[in-house]
């Protein structure tokens, strides 16, 4: 059942550790300029309370600062079969994401509220509402996002994960939204420094819920990458 799969759909916030730190730079701060400016709209301090955005902030001085890894190597089969049932209910991942995310579900008979035909999403990137109904031309309209992509993950540390803590970080619900597809798209492999969502208001969280993925899984972050999720929290601050 749905309610038993996502009881709890709030995170707690993770334990901060405040050290030393520095967002010096010149050519970081000229990489990511283009983003923290968008970020400092008043609109941008979003879903995310005062005491989060700190909270991420701290927790942010903790990741470390590298440069990127080359890509070599990298494929999704890396992280595993797309969508494995790692949490052993019955029901694959994007199944999953699509119960907790949509509204108004309506479940294929059968399948024991497993797999989601239809719902209405309130998609945070755009700040928009579509429709999702499952078919071979419809069903991108909706598709579940990494927030921290894999392959900017492998190029941040996930290279040194086992096979097992990659495939959990693929199917990790901290790390996965439905969300709209064209948008996602768009979004690609594209970390914080060069990517937000276009819905302003949805920045602080989006940012945060980055900065708490990679802590979990140690991976790290570019300079500009710090630099731009940096200034959108204390924007929201």
């Amino acid at each position: 059942m749905k309610n038993s799969r996502f009881a709890t759909k709030s995170l707690a916030a993770a334990t901060a550790i405040l050290l030393a730190g520095s967002l010096s730079g010149c050519e970081a701060a000229a990489e990511a300029l283009e983003v923290i400016d968008s970020a400092s709209d008043p609109a941008a301090g979003g879903q995310a309370s005062s005491r989060d955005a700190t909270n991420a902030l701290m927790q942010l001085e903790a990741i470390p600062v590298k440069g990127r890894a080359p890509k070599t190597g990298y494929s999704r089969d890396e992280f595993g079969p797309a969508w494995a049932d790692t949490d052993r209910n019955g029901c694959d991942t994007r199944n999953d994401i699509l119960a907790r995310d949509l509204t108004d579900e309506i479940f294929k008979s059968g399948t024991n509220n497993c797999v989601v035909t239809s719902g209405t999403l309130a998609d945070k990137y755009t700040g928009t509402t579509i429709s999702f109904v499952r078919g071979q031309d419809t069903s991108t309209a909706v598709q579940i996002d990494h927030i921290v992509p894999l392959s900017d993950a492998w190029q941040k540390g996930a290279q040194q994960l086992s096979g097992e803590q990659r495939k959990e970080l693929a199917n990790d619900p901290l790390n996965l939204m439905a969300t709209d597809g064209p948008t996602n798209g768009a979004k690609g492999d594209k970390d914080a420094a060069t990517w937000l969502p276009p819905n302003k208001v949805f920045r602080c969280e989006y940012v945060s819920k980055q900065v708490t993925v990679k802590a979990k899984y140690k991976l790290w972050m570019t300079q500009a990458e710090h630099y731009a999720i940096a200034g959108v929290l204390k924007s929201c601050q």
